[in-house]
């Protein structure tokens, strides 16, 4: 199995609030190789596909993975860096 990955995906530019905000748990099912000529992932089974789980919290995605049996790795969001712009600063040399 190959390690799951538990994120808070990034807004969009047209998102601006905190509502709805979900963490997902990221795995495959199907172990993967990386092919030596061209260095693509490459994969044995041709329907295999990536398992995409919602949580509405960090903690419940990791309490999923750890009774599952699930290899994890937890990648924190950047914190959001507002830089706060008036109308006139638009006209400034």
């Amino acid at each position: 199995m190959s390690i799951a990955r538990i994120f808070k995906p990034a807004k969009s530019t047209m998102q601006s609030g905190n509502a709805k905000t979900f963490w997902h748990l990221s795995f495959s099912s199907q172990d993967k190789s990386i092919d030596p000529l061209m260095g693509w992932t490459a994969s044995k089974d041709m329907m295999s596909n990536e398992v995409l789980l919602k949580f509405s919290s960090k903690e419940e995605a990791i309490e999923y993975a750890e009774r599952k049996g699930l290899e994890y790795i937890v990648v924190e969001p950047k914190a959001r860096k507002i830089i706060k712009k008036s109308y006139i600063s638009n006209f400034k040399d």
